[in-house]
């Protein structure tokens, strides 16, 4: 069975450039423009196997949804991995304390990608 993914990214080049990425590499794709609208869906029954989250948007960014994603009792386990251009020294642990499972940088390494991918 395919993996389902939830690409949530303010930028739809970005959700563009990850889909295709990650389709050709058998995974399915949703995905979301805004932290708002990925709650609304996780919070109903749609199956998802990860969420590849934008740590940088309007409105709600990536350090407040985590926590609320952690909280919704069915995704407490669905990993949740930080997406960031914010490449800096102390970024992916500012990450890991908002609650991601993982952290990878912009531009995306498909191969990092692909190893964090595999392991759930």
């Amino acid at each position: 069975m395919k993996k389902r993914i939830l690409i949530v990214d303010d930028d739809s080049r970005n959700i563009f450039a990850l889909s295709a990425t990650l389709k050709a590499k058998s995974f399915e794709c949703l995905s979301c423009l805004s932290a708002e609208e990925a709650l609304k869906l996780l919070e109903g029954d749609e199956h998802i196997d990860a969420v590849l989250i934008d740590m940088m948007m309007p409105d709600m960014d990536g350090y407040e949804a985590i926590p609320l994603i952690k909280k919704i009792p069915s995704r407490t386990a669905t990993p949740v991995i930080s997406v960031t251009a914010q490449a800096m020294v102390g970024d992916k642990e500012k990450c890991l304390q908002a609650g991601a499972d993982d952290y990878i940088s912009k531009p995306v390494d498909v191969d990092k990608l692909l190893v964090i991918l595999s392991t759930i």
